[in-house]
Order: structure tokens, then C-alpha cells, then sequence
């Protein structure tokens, strides 16, 4: 989004310049944030910075990222009209006012904008998710939702606060279904058609080429590993464990779309990996013990409009009398908090 606020007359500190709110979308990989209109939440800019998990980004680096988002969104001249800031961060809750998270991010947030001149009444902090739901059309308070990116999670939402939470365990102990499980069971498909207790699949090849294995462990790729011999599917399983242990685990994440490439050529491994990933989160969602009707909130690359599970999953949870609301990410969600924080009605 272009910056519409410098396009605007007047964009000075006038009484009669509309009071504005700032929303925060704050992630494991970005910060960003949006301005809008008070009255109304129109959005009229945004800026964007390095990682905004108020659990694992050190205090100082947050706040920087924070100030260089906000920075981005707020032209000067329109900092003192800002009113409101709510911002959705991973790694903290507005359900719980001692949560670490929720600290670190309010102390990392209130840094931010006295280092911009930003002076507000009022800050709302919440999760990433929280927000997200937010976001949804006619901001709902109450409902299900669901991340599926790198990691999986889904939370009962009432009055816009986590009431209730699965999964969303880490990749040593959950996030079952998601990108990073996916890629996982991928790196897994391919060991296994290597020592043999897997059939053929073209995982092996796709894997093997984007972990860049010499060439000469991967003959006849495209052919999914049926005519490696025996000594090339040792070669291949001792070239590629090294190079996948040597990263950090969530890594896997990225041979995500390798599988939904492979499923869409009809690969039979990959399509079982997908019917599983789907199998995982619509039992993630059941375990929130949901109401025919309800509305299940949705964000993360897996369920976005061309998200590889959108289709199986949405149909499995219409069977079961519910409904796939995807949204983007929590700007929209974190603008509606802030104005519901100063007081305006949504």
C-alpha cells in the first residue's frame, strides 16, 4: 500500500484533521504496521521491520523493529493526531495482563512510539491471533481460529480474547499439520524410498535438489527413485542427513510447496502427506469442541486463497457445519482493537 496520507491536502496538526490509530502485525519473520482513520479505520499507510515475537526477539531489537514500522506508516506531521495503538504480537496474549509476552511487547511498544513522539491514552495488545481474528469481515468477537504457516495453532476467541488453545506446541512436540510437519514428512518420504521401506516418490529428487545434493546422487529423479540402485540410494541417504541436520529444524517449513507441487503431478506420497496435514488441523479445530455454525478464522500460507489445504480443508469442515473465513494477517484486526481501545464504535 502507497502511503495515501502524503497524497492528502493538509496533513498537518489541525484541529480539524481527523484523529488517526495505528495497527501492528507483529511476526516471527516481519513487523508490520498500518495507519488508518479513527472514524472510521480507512487505511492511509503502512511501513514494515524485521521479526515482532515479544518472546524471542530481545527488548532492544524489538523496539527498534517496532519504531521502524511504525516510522513507516506515520508520516511526522501526523504523529500527533495518532489516538490509539493496538498491536497483535506471536509470542503474547491480551487475555492475561502479567503474560511475558504481553510485558515485554507493551514495554517494547511504549519505547517505540515515545522514540517517534507518539503520544497515546490508549495501547491494546494482544496475540498475532487474536488479531487476526479481528480482522475478519465485521470484526467478530467471539468464534474459532486457526494458524497454519510454519507452525499450527488454533484458539477459541470470546469477547476477542484466547479462552482456549491447541496445539501450536513447537516443532519438537506439535504443530501438527503444518508447514514445518509437512516438510518434515517430506525429508522422511524421501529417507524412506532410500532404504527402502518407502515406495518410489518424487520428494526424493525435489528434496535432494533444493538441499543442492551433487548430481550424481540423484539419477533419474523425475522418475520418483525407482531405478536408483541400491548404492545410490545409500549415497543419497548419507549426503542428505548431514546437510538437514545441520539446519535448524524449522527450516523443513520450506519443502512445503515441494510437496504441494509433487501432490498437484499426482505423486502419491505427497497427496497422502497433504490428506494427513488436513486430517491434523480439522482434528486441532475439533478438539475446541465446536458449534454447528460457528465461523473458523483462518491465516497462514497453507489456507490462504491458492494455500495448497483450502479446498480439502474448507470441505471438511463444511461436512461437519462449519465455515473458512481466511484472512491475510492481523493489521486489519489490530486497527479494529485500537479503535475499539479510543472509544469509537466499529
Amino acid at each position: 500500500m502507497n502511503n495515501d496520507f502524503n497524497q492528502e491536502p493538509g496533513g498537518h496538526q489541525d484541529s480539524g484533521e481527523p484523529e488517526l490509530v495505528v495497527g501492528l502485525d507483529a511476526g516471527g519473520t516481519r513487523t508490520r504496521a498500518v495507519l488508518a482513520t479513527a472514524a472510521d479505520g480507512r487505511l492511509l499507510g503502512e511501513g514494515a521491520a524485521g521479526p515482532g515475537n515479544a518472546l524471542t526477539v530481545p527488548l532492544p531489537q524489538l523496539t527498534d523493529h517496532l519504531a521502524e514500522a511504525v516510522a513507516g506508516a506515520v508520516p511526522e506531521a501526523a504523529r500527533g493526531r495518532v489516538v490509539a495503538v493496538g498491536g497483535g504480537f506471536a509470542g503474547a496474549t491480551g487475555a492475561d495482563e502479567d503474560d511475558s509476552g504481553r510485558l515485554n511487547a507493551l514495554a517494547a511498544l511504549t519505547a517505540a512510539l515515545g522514540r517517534l513522539g507518539i503520544v497515546v491514552d490508549s495501547i491494546a495488545v494482544s496475540s498475532d491471533i487474536e488479531a487476526a481474528f479481528a480482522s475478519a469481515p465485521g470484526t467478530p468477537a467471539d468464534g474459532l481460529a486457526l494458524v497454519a504457516g510454519t507452525g499450527a495453532v488454533a484458539m477459541r476467541i470470546t469477547g476477542r480474547r484466547c479462552t482456549a488453545t491447541v496445539d501450536g506446541d513447537g516443532w519438537l512436540l506439535g504443530d501438527d499439520g503444518s508447514g514445518f510437519w509437512i516438510g518434515r514428512e517430506a525429508v522422511r518420504a524421501a529417507l524412506r524410498m532410500a532404504d527402502g521401506r518407502g515406495g518410489p516418490t518424487v520428494l526424493a529428487g525435489a528434496v535432494g535438489r533444493a538441499l543442492g545434493l551433487p548430481a550424481e546422487v540423484l539419477p533419474g529423479a523425475a522418475s520418483g527413485g525407482a531405478d536408483w540402485s541400491r548404492a545410490v540410494r545409500e549415497a543419497y541417504r548419507m549426503h542428505l542427513l548431514p546437510v538437514v541436520m545441520a539446519e535448524p529444524p524449522t527450516r523443513l517449513a520450506r519443502f512445503a510447496p515441494l510437496v504441494a507441487e509433487a501432490a498437484r503431478d499426482k505423486d502419491p506420497a505427497a497427496q497422502a502427506i497433504l490428506d494427513q496435514a488436513v486430517v491434523q488441523l480439522a482434528d486441532t479445530i475439533a478438539a475446541l469442541e465446536p458449534r454447528r455454525g460457528e465461523r473458523v478464522v483462518a491465516t497462514g500460507g497453507l489456507l490462504g486463497p491458492d494455500g495448497p489445504l483450502t479446498v480439502a480443508l474448507s470441505a471438511r469442515l463444511q461436512s461437519r457445519g462449519l465455515s473458512l473465513d481466511w484472512v491475510a494477517d492481523g493489521c486489519r484486526g489490530a486497527v479494529a482493537l485500537a479503535r475499539l481501545e479510543s472509544g469509537r464504535r466499529l
